[in-house]
């Protein structure tokens, strides 16, 4: 197991450095120059020139990359060329915003999720599948933005049972927070259950035709216990991935809900830096979720030989 974790650790290592590579040069191919919107469009070329050279920005593209490396290793990610705020300092106060929506939303859609594949998975070719099916697929088809639009101006203006914006910390007011975030996450989670409805019904029905379920339903266990003890429990695999890309996925693209709810996550602060061309924030922003995404897929591979024992750490089965 520390052998495998080792190797894992060595790969997500490499995958974010040619990440951090990509992103460095993204941001520098992008139109613009942060030297004229931090002077100002009017400014004379010499105090242009002045702002490049204080931003580092007249050195060749390597030394510029070697210099942010190092930085980042060190934990300064620049200074945002906005507001002259420290990037980690913004990075810190938005970030456990997304993280609490994101993982709320994945609350629900595993809740949801789940349950409707299971529901559709023991009852096929009856009407919970068929429920479960359309559900998904409208969830699949309808688009986040427009479903969080109605969601505020039906639930939230015209019944009044949410707050239309605004955020609350969970932290300092639990019950509060919790309902100030409830509305996005609803519009996230269910957006997102889905995919897993989708992912578990197909491995759920796989599972429960497999000869070894016949031979358990032969024996006499009941069908709860053949459900969850068999059928779940081996889907469990595909929920755990299913998940994993998801919430790395929901850290990353929460962006539109974090806007439409003004909600102070790193979201809205990459969609305000893009706008703004503060291109030290958005280039950190990037990184973040990216080595967020990486993190994640490390867990769940390593999950992997927690749920299923017969998943040898070297990647056969036994």
């Amino acid at each position: 197991m520390a052998r495998h974790l080792l190797h894992r650790l060595w790969q997500s290592a490499l995958t974010l450095v040619l990440a951090s590579i990509v992103v460095f040069a993204g941001i520098r191919a992008l139109p613009g120059d942060p030297a004229t919107a931090m002077a100002g469009e009017e400014a004379d070329p010499a105090t242009i020139q002045a702002v490049r050279a204080r931003l580092g920005l007249d050195q060749p593209l390597p030394v510029q990359y070697l210099k942010f490396a190092g930085r980042a290793l060190t934990g300064d990610l620049g200074v945002s060329t906005r507001t002259g705020t420290p990037v980690g300092e913004l990075i810190r106060a938005t970030l456990p915003v997304t993280v609490q929506l994101a993982v709320y939303a994945m609350a629900v859609a595993v809740l949801a999720g789940t349950t409707a594949g299971v529901l559709a998975a023991v009852f096929r070719g009856r009407w919970p599948e068929w429920a479960a099916n359309a559900l998904s697929l409208t969830a699949l088809s309808v688009p986040t933005f427009w479903l969080g639009i109605l969601a505020v101006l039906y639930l939230s203006v015209h019944l009044g049972w949410f707050p239309a914006s605004g955020y609350v910390s969970p932290f300092d007011h639990p019950v509060r927070g919790l309902y100030y975030l409830t509305l996005p996450a609803l519009i996230l989670g269910l957006t997102h259950s889905a995919v897993l409805q989708r992912q578990t019904r197909a491995s759920m029905t796989g599972t429960l035709s497999a000869d070894f379920v016949r031979t358990a339903r032969a024996k006499g266990l009941g069908g709860t216990a053949v459900v969850f003890r068999y059928g779940l429990r081996n889907s469990l695999i595909v929920v755990v991935t299913v998940v994993g890309l998801q919430l790395g996925g929901l850290i990353g693209g929460a962006v539109v809900t974090e806007r439409i709810f003004t909600l102070p996550g790193i979201g809205k602060l990459t969609l305000d830096s893009v706008f703004t061309r503060d291109y030290p924030v958005v280039q950190a922003v990037v990184l973040v979720i990216t080595a967020s995404y990486i993190v994640i897929n490390l867990l769940v591979d390593v999950l992997y030989t927690v749920i299923d024992p017969r998943i040898r750490v070297s990647g056969r089965s036994r």
